[in-house]
Order: structure tokens, then C-alpha cells, then sequence
């Protein structure tokens, strides 16, 4: 079924411009519904379908380890869904988070005054917003607008510099956007509401379904096809949620280096991933990158945020 999804994306670019307003969302609804179906028929009971999705998982994994009968909303929360020692662990480092700092950090970066006298509360009055709001398609601009993109225009809008995109200060005010979200109970709704929109989630969807790279990969093979499965000492996440818990704190980027806190931007994951498939990344600000988590976004739609929150 989700071959299909991949299959069908040149034939909906060319069809979405016929749709009726209230139908821009059509196609990526079907490939959303799809994707739930998916994975529900995958995790209902994995000792019995191994044939079709584990082929290589062990008996003792499949029996003791993969979590069985999870739902839509059971994915919010990524590989730790399905995995019982993985939800151990994460349950355990959640009782003193190691990103609270960072949320405190972000907020007083959101108060605090630019040389002009305004802030990034000039630009985001509404933290809950800020942090739900986002990927969206902006009709007057034409192109997704995301909350990296979002924040270092104000900064430039008002004279100040950008800021990183990956990480840092920038990770820090998201984390505290998105946190303010949490508590509010927000949930992804990113919204397809013209044909542009409708096409700029086409071109995400390919840029996530199609092979790139020397190494000839794509994002599915791990993250719908792959999910569960293990490469080396880890169990592959799947798309369904993905986007929903950051910024993340990783404990891989806490552990490189003294300079690093830990803690990461979406778009940082995603270089990162993306250079495992051995290609060059696109840049935060670039229009395959926007586009690409705009697709992720939509097909987490309904699930709780989740950010920041702790990852390998």
C-alpha cells in the first residue's frame, strides 16, 4: 500500500489543481490513513506477521521486546512506542529531564530585547501558537514557512544576527515555544488549504519516498518499510510521529563534545539522516528542506506534541 503512496505523486501534482477548495487535503489524507493503517496492521501482532514486516527480528525480540495491538496515538512518542526496554529508559530519564534548563533558557531569549527595543515577543505574542503552529504554507509568500525560518527572520527583520539552525540558542526558544504547546495539550494539525500548499506537500513527499544519494536510499526504507527493525544496536523509528517531539535532546549530541548541550533542531535530524543516505543535505532555509518537513508534519497530524523530549 504505501509503494502506492510513493507511486501515485507525480499523477497528484498534476491532478491537485482541479480539486475544490475544501478538497486541496484529499490526496495527503489518503496517504496519512494509509500510513496509520500501516503501521496498526504492523505492530498488531508482530510474532505473527514477521513474514511481512520483520523478516530478520528474532523470536526472543518479537516475543519479549516489540510491544504489540499500538494505535494511532501510541506513536507519538517514536521508536519508544514499540519497544519495551527502549520505553523503560526514556521513562526513566524523563523523571529529571535533561532539557528543563534549556526551556528556561529559551524563555528568557523570548523576552529578551533587541537593540531596537523589540523582541521575539514582538514577533511570536502567543508562545502556544508558536509552538503549534508551524510547518505552515503561507498563501501570500507561496512556500512553508517553519519555525527555524520564522524566528531568524524576525531576528534579521529587526536588525540582530542569525541565528544557528541546528542547535543553540535557536533549539533553546523552541524548546520553550513548543513546551508551552505541550502543557496546552496541542496537537499536529498542519493544514493543505490550496493547490500550491497541495503541491509543495507532493514535492515533500517525493523528496522523503524517492532514492538518493551513492548510497541509493530514501527515507522510507528505514522510517515506514524499515521502522522497528535494528541497525546495529538500534531499532529504526517510524514516520508516524516523527516530527512531534522537537527539538529533542539526544544523548549521542550531549556526549560529543563540551560545547554541545544536547539539545537539536528537527531540521538537524534531518541533515543528519540525509548524510547517512550519502548526500549533501539541504540548508534549514532551502525550499526541499521546508517542503520536506511540511510532509512529515501533515502525517503526524492528530498526534499530541511531544517536545522537546529525550532520544538516543
Amino acid at each position: 500500500m504505501l509503494l502506492k503512496i510513493a507511486k501515485t505523486t507525480a499523477l497528484a501534482a498534476l491532478t491537485v489543481c482541479t480539486l475544490n477548495a475544501a478538497d486541496f487535503n484529499a490526496q495527503a489524507e489518503k496517504d496519512r490513513l494509509a500510513l496509520i493503517d500501516y503501521f496498526e496492521a504492523k505492530f498488531d501482532n508482530p510474532e505473527k506477521n514477521r513474514g511481512t514486516f520483520f523478516p530478520y527480528s528474532t523470536d526472543d525480540e518479537l516475543k519479549n521486546n516489540i510491544i504489540s495491538g499500538l494505535k494511532h496515538e501510541d506513536f507519538a512518542i517514536g521508536n519508544y512506542a514499540f519497544s519495551k526496554n527502549g520505553k523503560v529508559s526514556y521513562e526513566e530519564i524523563n523523571e529529571f529531564p535533561p532539557y528543563e534548563e534549556f526551556i528556561e533558557n529559551g524563555e528568557k531569549l523570548y523576552e529578551q530585547k533587541f537593540a531596537n527595543g523589540n523582541s521575539l515577543a514582538t514577533c511570536f505574542p502567543d508562545p502556544v501558537e508558536a509552538g503549534s503552529k508551524y510547518p505552515y504554507f503561507d498563501e501570500e509568500r507561496k512556500e512553508v514557512m517553519t519555525l527555524t525560518v520564522a524566528i531568524n527572520e524576525c531576528r534579521t527583520d529587526n536588525g540582530e544576527k542569525k541565528w544557528n539552525t541546528k542547535k543553540g540558542n535557536m533549539a533553546h526558544v523552541q524548546a520553550f515555544f513548543v513546551s508551552s504547546a505541550k502543557e496546552e495539550e496541542k496537537v499536529v494539525n498542519t493544514k493543505i488549504e490550496s493547490a500550491d500548499a497541495a503541491a509543495a506537500y507532493e514535492r515533500g513527499k517525493e523528496y522523503y519516498y524517492s532514492q538518493k544519494g551513492y548510497l541509493k536510499l530514501n527515507c522510507a526504507e528505514c522510517h515506514v518499510q524499515g521502522a522497528a527493525l535494528r541497525v546495529r544496536n538500534e531499532s529504526l523509528s517510524q514516520l508516524l510521529g516523527q516530527t512531534t517531539h522537537f527539538p529533542v535532546y539526544r544523548l549521542k549530541w550531549g556526549a560529543a563534545s563540551s560545547k554541545n548541550d544536547g539539545l537539536g533542531t528537527l531540521e538537524r535530524r534531518m541533515s543528519g539522516c540525509v548524510k547517512d543516505q550519502g548526500q549533501v543535505p539541504p540548508k534549514a532555509e532551502d525550499k526541499e528542506m521546508r517542503e520536506l518537513l511540511f510532509f512529515m508534519s501533515y502525517m503526524s497530524n492528530g498526534l499530541k506534541i511531544d517536545g522537546p523530549d529525550i532520544r538516543k
